[in-house]
């Protein structure tokens, strides 16, 4: 059966605006702390009071048991890491801080890569593909085309490269609730299943994620960190876009304009 989401009205969408915006603000504040020698505990602690501070709630915390705030996924952590003290930042390591914040009843969710010190080139590179596929899934985004188009616009451009695109998490619907349909792949996939002609007014995540090497992962014992199979590194954006008239808004821009790493501050 293929996938449904209910379009969201004019006041529904201010919401979801607002929502988007605080997201992408909690990731500019948070960018001039992510530096070598920081934990990702500290980074969680900061993004946990400023959301506070701002009259919204984390949406990760206690979401299905997840213990913190936020995600932090460093290197070869595909997605969900687990904030830690533990986990200190070091020079070449590169970082997804993935937010989630709920407010006026409504979800903003985005993430961003960081490169903390010297980072490789391949790894740079690896971060700005990874970049410039969510975009080209993003673009492909309007009124009357097909929420696959997405995916298959970011194999098209992604595969040639060489790298493996995560197949088991994707992207997804969001509004009152922080996960519903539709599923978003970010692969070529024609199953009917996997099919739903947008309009105007559908809101939902686009957020590939993008593996050095092959596509595979495991679940770490923690339920909750997936790692790459063969530990290279991977990376990951997030934004949440709405349907338009034309094309698509992209609710989760920077108002800083730290679109793309290493961030002018």
């Amino acid at each position: 059966m293929a996938m449904k989401q209910k379009p969201k009205n004019n006041v529904e969408l201010n919401k979801m605006r607002a929502a988007g915006r605080l997201a992408a603000e909690v990731l500019d504040f948070i960018t001039p702390y992510v530096k070598e020698g920081e934990n990702t505990l500290k980074l969680n602690d900061l993004c946990h009071d400023f959301i506070i501070q701002h009259g919204a709630t984390p949406a990760p915390l206690n979401y299905r048991g997840f213990p913190k705030s936020i995600c932090t996924s460093i290197n070869d952590v595909v997605c969900h890491g687990i904030p830690s003290k533990d986990d200190v930042l070091k020079d070449g390591d590169i970082l997804n801080i993935d937010v989630t914040v709920i407010l006026d009843g409504f979800h903003g969710d985005t993430s961003r890569m960081f490169l903390i010190g010297n980072v490789s080139k391949e790894h740079q590179q690896l971060v700005q593909n990874t970049y410039e596929a969510m975009m080209v899934g993003i673009n492909t985004v309007k009124s009357g085309g097909d929420i696959q188009n997405i995916g298959c616009a970011i194999e098209e451009f992604i595969k040639p490269k060489g790298y493996g695109i995560v197949e088991e998490y994707c992207g997804h619907g969001i509004g009152k609730t922080f996960h519903s349909d539709p599923m978003v792949v970010h692969y070529a996939n024609n199953h009917p299943n996997y099919s739903m002609k947008l309009r105007k007014g559908h809101t939902f995540t686009v957020e590939p994620m993008i593996n050095m090497g092959t596509a595979g992962n495991e679940l770490m014992d923690d339920e909750w960190t997936v790692r790459t199979l063969d530990r290279k590194f991977s990376a990951q954006f997030e934004h949440t876009v709405a349907v338009t008239e034309n094309g698509v808004e992209i609710l989760t821009e920077s108002p800083a304009g730290l679109h793309y790493p290493p961030y002018n501050l």
